[in-house]
Parts: C-alpha cells; sequence; structure tokens
C-alpha cells in the first residue's frame, strides 16, 4: 500500500506539477493545466507502484519546453532527486541524429541516398548468397532494409566489449547477408554503425565531432555528448537493473560502444532533446536553430520510405512512424546500459514528448504517449476562456487533499476546471490518468453527487476542518 512507501516516495507524490519547466503557456490554459495535474498523478502512482528509480518527461509545443518534470532519484543511495537538466543515455534514439546528419551531407551535396555504401565505404564486404541482390545503398541502412544481421560480429552485448570502427567494417566479412536488400525490414545496429563511418568519410570529420558541431552546438545542446568524458559519464542517471524478486536492484556499470557510436552512444537531458524535437517539429523554414536542416529536408524524413507488411506503420529516413488516433506520430525508442528513452512527435500539430528512465525494466512509452494522448488533446481544444460564473468555488478549497480508508487505500480531491474531483490510487494503477478520475456535482453545503449516482458528503469537526468523507456509506480520512 501507498502508505507503507518510504516518506520520500509519498513527498514526491505531494509535490506540485509545476517544480520544472512550467510556463505561460499552461497557467494560460486551464484545460492544459489540469491535464498536466491529471498526469503528473497519474506518474507519480506508477512509479510508486512499479517502484522504479526515477524518471524525466518533458513536453514540447510550438517550438517550446511548455513542461517538464523529473520524478524519482538518479541516485537511490544519495537520493539524489531526477531533473529535467538530469543526463540519460539515450540509446538507439541516437539513430535520429545520426540520420539527420546523412541528410545534413545529402543537402550538401557530400553524398546521395540511392549511393552504394562501398563508394563511401569501399573497404566494406559481406557473404552475399543472393547472386542477384542490388548492391545495398544508404537509403537502405537509414530504412533498415539492407537485409545486414542485427548486429556486428562481436557478443558485446555479453561482454560490453565494442569493437572499434575499423574492427566492425574488417569483421563484416566474415558475416552473411540476411535478406536481399531491398526486400524484407530488418533492424540493423550493424547498418546504423556503418552510417557513422560514411558520415566521417564523408565530412573528413569523426562521427563525435560532426554530430557536436552540426547538431549539438547549433541547437544549443550544451548538455548533450557523442563522447562522454570521464566527468560526464560520473554525471549519469545511475542506470539500475530490473528489480528483482526481493525487491532490489543492481546498478549498471557505464560501457563505451566505441567504433558503433552511431547507433546508440549519445547522452542528453530533457531539456536538450526538447530543442532537437522542436527543430523536428518545425512548420516554417525559419533558420532559429542555425540552419540544422531545412524543413522540407525535415518532412522528407517523416514520411513513409518503407511500409511495414501490417501496415501497422512504416519506416521513414531514421524514424518510426505509426498512426496513433487521428494522427501519425514520428518516433525512436532507446535502450542501453540500462537507461531506457523515447522521443515521439506529431509534427503536423508541433507536439512532442521526450521521457528517459534509469531502470531496465522501465518503459518510457508508457509515460510518453500517455502525455502525448493527455496532454496533446488538452492543447487541441485551444485556449479556454472559462466565465466567471464558471468558476469553481473557492470554498472547496477546504475539502482538498489525501483521504483514505482503515485499509491503505488512498484517494485525492482535488480541483480540475470548475469541477471538484476525487482521483483514485489503483493497484495496479490505472491504465490511463483520466481512468481514475470520479467527477463531483454539488449539491448543497458539503454534499456532491457522483456521476454514478450517489453521494459524497465532507463532515466537518468544530473548527470547520474536514473530520472524514462520506463516499456512499463508508468513510475516508484526511492523511496528515
Amino acid at each position: 500500500m501507498r502508505r507503507r512507501l518510504p516518506v520520500w516516495v509519498l513527498l514526491l507524490c505531494l509535490a506540485s506539477p509545476f517544480t520544472a519547466g512550467a510556463n505561460d503557456f499552461v497557467s494560460q490554459h486551464p484545460d492544459v493545466a489540469d491535464a498536466i495535474t491529471l498526469l503528473d498523478l497519474w506518474i507519480d502512482e506508477q512509479l510508486v507502484y512499479r517502484q522504479l528509480p526515477g524518471l524525466a518527461i518533458g513536453v514540447v509545443y510550438d517550438q517550446e519546453l511548455i513542461w517538464s518534470k523529473g520524478y524519482g532519484f538518479s541516485d537511490l543511495d544519495a537520493q539524489t532527486p531526477v531533473t529535467s537538466t538530469t543526463p540519460f543515455r539515450i540509446g538507439s534514439v541516437t539513430k535520429v541524429f545520426t540520420a539527420t546528419a546523412v541528410l545534413q551531407l545529402r543537402d550538401k551535396g557530400k553524398l546521395r541516398l540511392d549511393d552504394p555504401i562501398t563508394q563511401h565505404l569501399p573497404e566494406f564486404k559481406i557473404e552475399n548468397p543472393f547472386p542477384d541482390a542490388p548492391e545495398i545503398t544508404i537509403w537502405n541502412l537509414l530504412t533498415h532494409t539492407a537485409g545486414l544481421p542485427r548486429e556486428a560480429a562481436f557478443p558485446y552485448w555479453t561482454d560490453h566489449e565494442f569493437p572499434s570502427r575499423d574492427e566492425l567494417v574488417a569483421a563484416a566479412a566474415t558475416q552473411t547477408l540476411i535478406y536481399s536488400p531491398g526486400t524484407e525490414y530488418k533492424y540493423s545496429n550493424l547498418g546504423v554503425s556503418l552510417l557513422g563511418a560514411i558520415i566521417e568519410n564523408a565530412s573528413g570529420e569523426s562521427y563525435q565531432n560532426y554530430i557536436a558541431q552540426h547538431i549539438f552546438t547549433p541547437l544549443g545542446m550544451d548538455s548533450s555528448s557523442v563522447d562522454p568524458t570521464l566527468d560526464q559519464s560520473g554525471s549519469l542517471a545511475k542506470a539500475y537493473m530490473r528489480r528483482q524478486p526481493d525487491g532490489s536492484r543492481k546498478p549498471m556499470d557505464y560501457y563505451e560502444v566505441r567504433g558503433m557510436a552511431a547507433m546508440g552512444s549519445v547522452v542528453s537531458t530533457v531539456e536538450d532533446m526538447a530543442k532537437f524535437a522542436a527543430l523536428h517539429t518545425r512548420q516554417d523554414n525559419s533558420t532559429a536553430d542555425g540552419g540544422v536542416l531545412t524543413t522540407s529536408t525535415m518532412r522528407e524524413m517523416h514520411r513513409p520510405q518503407w511500409v511495414y507488411p501490417s501496415w501497422s506503420g512504416a519506416m521513414g529516413l531514421g524514424f518510426r512512424i505509426a498512426p496513433r488516433n487521428s494522427d501519425n506520430t514520428v518516433s525512436h525508442g532507446g535502450w542501453i546500459g540500462d537507461h531506457r528513452a523515447h522521443l515521439l512527435m506529431v509534427p503536423d500539430k508541433d507536439l512532442a514528448v521526450v521521457a528517459m528512465t534509469n531502470a531496465g525494466d522501465a518503459n518510457p512509452y508508457t509515460f510518453s504517449y500517455e502525455a502525448l494522448d493527455l496532454v496533446g488533446a488538452a492543447i487541441a481544444t485551444g485556449p479556454a476562456e472559462q466565465p466567471a460564473e464558471s468558476e469553481a468555488d473557492p470554498a472547496w478549497e477546504k475539502y482538498l487533499g489525501l483521504y483514505s480508508d482503515p485499509w491503505g487505500w488512498e484517494y485525492r480531491v482535488l480541483i480540475l476546471g470548475d469541477q471538484l474531483v476525487i482521483y483514485s490510487y489503483d493497484y495496479p494503477p490505472a491504465e490511463g490518468a483520466k481512468d481514475g478520475v470520479t467527477r463531483l456535482e454539488h449539491v448543497e453545503g458539503d454534499k456532491f453527487k457522483m456521476a454514478e449516482g450517489e453521494y459524497v458528503v465532507f463532515e466537518m469537526d468544530e473548527t470547520g476542518t474536514v473530520e472524514r468523507m462520506k463516499r456512499r456509506t463508508d468513510y475516508l480520512f484526511p492523511v496528515n
């Protein structure tokens, strides 16, 4: 039960949803503020129930980080809180930076997407059992249709000893194509790592320097790195392996990916990733981003290039594309060293969510999709102008707070818009933040009616303080 959890967790659950990143947009849009309040309660509930160490999340709209917050801890022993500036490894989200670099070089005339990769990487060889197969192109690598094995010829996910660039390319000669290029989708870390080598050859710069100078610097991503120094890696949120049956977690040591940097080496923060998301949701041809990419090139990256046979989605150039409700989402997830991240965007609505976690069993998609659905829907309603007669009664302030029954089940009374509501902490938590909400209609005095037709009555003591809340025939008591 929640009441038996550590005090630090309960304090987090009582924190304001606007501890970081809130701005005038949220304060001026009541529907958005209410959505964030619900999202905040729900995220707290999820972390408590799942006993996750930490999460950082942010929502980007109209080129601005309109809200962000850190939950839990970046270091459980030191109890260092996560914030929107806490650095995390973003794993395969790195691949969208690699794709951005390739498209930059294409626009500069340094390469073409239909170039055979051997034109830029002549030393590359691989066993090809398909005599009529076309050559592997840069486009194939970007869309994961090269037919390459998923991994290079090393057991690096076992021993965390990654090859250099030269070792990676040389070892490819010992491997065999799985499919003829351009016939099947097959995700490949090897393929994207080869893109890193092509970027180096086409630009004359190291992959690390190219990404830093041509993407991070112009976007002002000052807390991001492709090749973290020892000091920078020490400032990362501590990574934790999955929770064991006894509730314990072991830390995961940091490891470098060396010559495979292009597939998963970037370290970043929610605030920095919000700047990258703003670039990829830009609606005009402004040069505010320092000329990183033209809008037309970004739109090209976001268009379906290879549709999955299931018709459930597609690959763009470096991005995954999938329908959600009435929108097309453009995204990429990442998982490395038990840091997990998700960049989720709806470019047509100038909307994006970034989520980062520091546990192998923490799924950032859970949080990013709920944020997109909840906050995105509120943004879509437009500015909410509430007339004075529809405002919540100030007298209801005395009801607000956390309540519990004698058996440890908890409920929070709060105001959303012009209504008093009860948010139920369920175990397991509700699938969506809205699912835990019961809206109350004022009847008279301290009496309210639930949508189901039964009543809630706040019983007051002689000082005018809530002594208990009667819900139907049972009682809930304020938690001090």
